[in-house]
Parts: C-alpha cells; sequence; structure tokens
C-alpha cells in the first residue's frame, strides 16, 4: 500500500478550518489505496533549525535536535507522498516553518543544476516522490495563497521531486453554515475528496478539481462588507 505523510501545520489543528478540510481530502486517498498518517504540528515539539548543517557535515541524515521530529523523520522516509496543510498567515504558522525547515536531515547535501537554478535532492534512502499543499484562507481570493504556493513549489523543486498541485481554499469558512457543509460547501467538498483521490491514483491534481475545489462561495464585495460588519466579533474563526 502506498504510504503518505499530511503535516496539518494550523496551531488550532483539529479544530480548525484546516482540519475540516482535510477530512475528505484524506478520505479520497484512502479511497485510492493510500495509507495515511495524519500529524498535527501544533501537538508536537518541533525545535526551530539552528542553522548549523550538522545533519550534512557532522552526522549526516541526523539531526542535532532531539524532539519529535524523531519519530516523523523514520516515517518521511518511508513515504511516496507528503501533503503540506496549513491556512495563511504571513506567510505560514510557526510551527508549520520549523517543521519545513527541519526536512534539512532529509536532504543530500551534494547539488547540481536543474533548469538553471542550484538545486539539491532527497536521500537515496528517502523515497518520497511528490509533494501536494493544502490551504486554507480567510480572505475572499485564492491569490491570497501564493506566497504558500511558492513556497511549497520551491520546497519539491529543491528536494527534486514533483510537485503533485495546490488546494487552495479561500473564505473557507463560508463551506459550513452552523456545522453543516451549505449546498455551495458540499460541492466544494465533493471535490475536496477527489482531489485526495486523483493525487494519490494519478500523481497529481487535476486543474478542473482544484478550480472546483476552490470555487467562490459569495461574491468579492458581498464578502468584504460581511466581513467587515463583523470584524472583532468572528474573525477569529474565519483563517483556518
Amino acid at each position: 500500500m502506498r504510504k503518505a505523510i499530511v503535516i496539518n501545520g494550523s496551531p488550532r489543528a483539529e479544530r480548525g478550518n484546516t482540519a475540516r478540510l482535510l477530512a475528505p481530502f484524506i478520505e479520497g486517498m484512502e479511497a485510492a489505496g493510500a495509507e495515511v498518517r495524519l500529524f498535527h504540528a501544533a501537538h508536537m515539539t518541533i525545535k526551530p533549525c539552528s542553522g548549523e548543517l550538522h545533519c550534512w557535515d557532522e552526522k549526516p541524515g541526523q539531526c542535532i535536535h532531539t524532539d519529535e521530529m524523531e519519530v516523523l523523520y523514520p516515517l518521511l522516509r518511508q513515504a511516496e507522498t507528503l501533503v503540506l496543510a496549513t491556512p495563511v498567515y504571513i506567510p505560514l504558522p510557526g510551527e508549520m516553518q520549523n517543521f519545513m525547515n527541519r526536512l534539512c536531515p532529509l536532504v543530500d547535501p551534494s547539488l547540481e543544476t536543474r533548469d538553471g537554478r542550484t538545486q539539491a535532492r532527497f536521500r537515496p534512502d528517502v523515497i518520497i516522490a511528490r509533494i501536494a499543499l493544502v490551504a486554507t484562507s480567510g480572505w475572499w481570493e485564492a491569490g491570497n495563497c501564493d506566497t504558500v504556493v511558492h513556497i511549497a513549489q520551491e520546497l519539491a523543486a529543491k528536494a527534486g521531486v514533483e510537485f503533485g498541485g495546490a488546494l487552495l481554499r479561500p473564505h473557507a469558512h463560508l463551506i459550513w453554515e452552523k456545522g453543516n457543509p451549505t449546498e455551495k460547501g458540499q460541492a466544494v467538498l465533493e471535490a475536496v475528496r477527489r482531489a485526495g483521490n486523483e493525487l494519490i491514483a494519478s500523481g497529481s491534481i487535476s486543474q478542473k478539481t482544484l478550480i472546483a475545489a476552490g470555487k467562490p462561495l459569495c461574491g468579492q464585495e458581498e464578502y468584504r462588507q460581511a466581513w467587515n460588519r463583523s470584524y472583532g466579533q468572528t474573525s477569529g474563526d474565519t483563517a483556518e
């Protein structure tokens, strides 16, 4: 069975909209035959990278820190797919940034030139073949996720693996009303489930499915006015 690791970088862990969106995405992955392990970065102790490159120089492949990344490293080495899931902050929550920086021990420091740029690759014992992104945002437009998309794409490029796609869900909180999906929200969740299935079945998510998953649920001006009326009362529930 193909193995996949999903990292939810939301500080709200399973309580946030990122986790709620991940549920059907993971269902789709599992329906396609993947064995999925989900981890919430907020529930783990992951220290910031010290930048000493101990994992490249003194003990190749071993991090100088002793924390819960030691649980993740062997699982990551055995997984074909890595999914990064995160709300958009400015640009990433600290827990997700720490996780991504701490992937350094999995990277071989031997450099090469690809597409005119200096790049590296995962070490030979790391079988990750693709990295995908699931991003939620409290703002109306999907473009609010652009910086996070670029970061995920750069990580895939630097590790020498495929980028499986970026599922972007702006104004994610509007999928649900009083805890239940709206009619439009249900259509989004069905597309999200399809996206997870496609990622495992074909290695990437189709553009058609990505568009369906990110479809606007209201007009931009309508959204702006509603946000401004409620800001300071419910805005804390909208971003992730």
